[in-house]
């Protein structure tokens, strides 16, 4: 979901906008789509809208972002910027997000003002590793044993829960590639690993001795409609995926197995727009 492997606040409810219809409206021919980070994904979203006829405006809190090359306009400011915000989102017809890591409290604002997709509670959850993993787990979606940990004292049960087994420490948010993340097999080096990270909210999951790594890309309309590519096979380097083979190893029966999968998190989130769910395949299938 979102980007990286894996992905609930209590979210604001309230619409201040009087016409509900503006908040599920199409962007019109020629229409502006607010996009919110500036990065690589932002500068190809920009660019595919171009072909279709349509505009973007990029709001990044890094000055020199990418996408701000190729978009028809730019806010150069802090996510935070209430005022900014609200400039921005007076100047588009949709906004959108082109990462995990944009504070969801900015998409919050954002949905008071202008239809904004996917929605903030699908930010909250796939930006914060526990609540995505609590999350995916909730849905009867298999996933390998986890625990939270907050302060040191946490470590000991969190092992216990997992199995005391070979595990993987990970921050629960930002870090990618590799960032954030530490193999570990003891309590010892859990607690170094925690230390290391500065000892910010950690998810301890259990390693999985997988065969290969699997994903969905799909795409989910604002109506239901659900879409699909056929999996691919995906290769990494220094954690860093390095390559995508299509056909996969799956067999048929585990492509449509994965494409449920995604379907049932698209269907659970609401979510509008394109993700991706990224799948370990252990050897027997």
């Amino acid at each position: 979901m979102a980007q990286g492997p894996n992905a609930i606040r209590r979210q604001k409810t309230v619409r201040t906008m009087s016409d509900p219809q503006k908040l599920s409206a199409p962007v019109p021919p020629g229409g502006t789509i607010g996009i919110l980070g500036g990065g690589q994904l932002a500068r190809m979203l920009a660019l595919a809208a171009a072909r279709l006829g349509l505009k973007t405006h990029v709001f990044s809190d890094v000055r020199d972002a990418p996408a701000f090359q190729v978009t028809s306009a730019h806010t150069y400011a802090s996510y935070r910027n209430a005022e900014a915000l609200r400039k921005f989102a007076q100047a588009v017809d949709v906004i959108t997000f082109e990462f995990e890591n944009v504070p969801s409290e900015s998409i919050d604002t954002l949905s008071l003002l202008k239809p904004v997709r996917p929605n903030a509670r699908s930010l909250a959850i796939t930006q914060e590793r526990f609540e995505e993993k609590r999350f995916v787990d909730s849905l009867d979606i298999g996933t390998t044993p986890f625990a939270g940990i907050n302060l040191p004292a946490h470590i000991d049960s969190a092992f216990n829960k997992i199995g005391r087994t070979r595990a993987v420490l990970k921050t629960r948010r930002l870090g990618y590639d590799g960032k954030g993340q530490a193999m570990v097999s003891s309590t010892r080096e859990i607690v170094a690993a925690f230390a290391a990270f500065k000892e910010v909210p950690c998810i301890l999951e259990a390693f999985v001795n997988f065969d290969f790594e699997a994903s969905v890309i799909a795409v989910r309309g604002s109506d239901g409609t659900f879409a699909a590519y056929d999996p691919p096979e995906n290769e990494h380097g220094d954690h860093i995926l390095r390559r995508s083979i299509v056909p996969s190893r799956l067999s048929a029966a585990r492509v449509e197995e994965a494409r449920e999968i995604a379907r049932k998190i698209g269907d659970a989130l609401d979510y509008v727009g394109t993700f991706c769910v990224e799948l370990f395949v252990t050897a027997d299938g």
